[in-house]
């Protein structure tokens, strides 16, 4: 009776696995017939968090291999960039032609974006659309969560209050605005400065994605909680992500806290400028006299 039981859990298992992977174009035959059962239902495990999230298609991306053979831990995929131009899955993703200069690449996919109405933002109040800004070789990224009015008035990511700190910031680690790329999670500013919808980063994400990939930073700096859990798929408190690196696609993450946030709590700068001072270790830099945690 035991086994019978067991039998029957099996079996119900494997079929609500089989319909979590045929969400994603992943259908049954497409899988291994001798995958471990336990790293199929790892695999079941992850693809639920996605979903759980919203998240239902992806960028696929190779298999990174080390010297000793092992595969790398994978990294979080991203979405794909809109219904009209095919929902494309695990198993069919465009990927970004190679550019000798990141600067044509960049102006590639801001062609590619045009005005757009991929998501609800275009119908509630966006002025412009805020593709990025600064150097396309930049070493270092600061991704934030979305435009501002200031933002949207003036088509450049963090130009308001927050981007007056966040320049502020960026001289204290001994480097210069027009050094580093800014960019946000999405690139409409959603009315009243709310928090962008889940749905509207799934939509939007894609092109931050392509952006990365041509511009090949060292390092990337997520800026707050938004962009720090749509770029790693965790949901965690900011207190847990921080103080620590990832590996995104290859390149080193950190998080730090939103220019915005320590606005409103400038005691927490303190804090910002260690998770700074890591990114400076980590990229050879040497700081200013003044620190970021004594800038206004």
């Amino acid at each position: 009776m035991r086994r019978q039981a067991k039998s029957r859990r099996d079996d119900t298992g494997a079929r609500e696995e089989d319909n979590i992977f045929s969400r994603f174009g992943l259908e049954s035959e497409a899988m291994p017939s001798a995958l471990d059962p336990r790293l199929r239902q790892a695999l079941a495990d992850r693809v639920r968090y996605y979903h759980d999230l919203g998240i239902y298609d992806f960028y696929r991306r190779p298999i990174q291999v080390s010297g000793e053979g092992s595969a790398s831990v994978a990294r979080a995929p991203s979405p794909a960039i809109s219904e009209s131009e095919g929902r494309q899955t695990l198993m069919e993703v465009r990927t970004e032609p190679s550019m000798t200069d990141p600067a044509s690449g960049l102006r590639l996919i801001r062609e590619d974006i045009g005005d757009c109405t991929r998501c609800r933002l275009h119908k509630q109040g966006r002025k412009q659309i805020v593709f990025g800004v600064g150097n396309p070789r930049a070493e270092l990224m600061f991704i934030g969560e979305a435009p501002g009015a200031d933002e949207d008035e003036q088509g450049e990511p963090f130009v308001g209050r927050a981007g007056q700190l966040l320049n502020n910031m960026i001289k204290a680690m001994g480097l210069r605005r027009e050094d580093i790329y800014i960019a946000n999670i999405i690139k409409c500013r959603p009315p009243g400065n709310r928090t962008p919808e889940r749905d509207e980063c799934e939509t939007c994400s894609p092109f931050l994605m392509r952006q990365i990939e041509v511009i090949g930073p060292k390092a990337i700096v997520a800026l707050g909680a938004v962009a720090a859990k749509t770029l790693l798929a965790i949901n965690a408190p900011m207190s847990e992500l921080r103080g620590q690196w990832y590996d995104f696609r290859g390149t080193k993450l950190a998080v730090t806290y939103h220019p915005a946030y320590l606005l409103r709590d400038p005691r927490q700068k303190k804090e910002a400028w260690k998770d700074l001072q890591m990114v400076m270790k980590e990229l050879g830099l040497k700081p200013l006299e003044k620190s970021a945690e004594q800038t206004s």
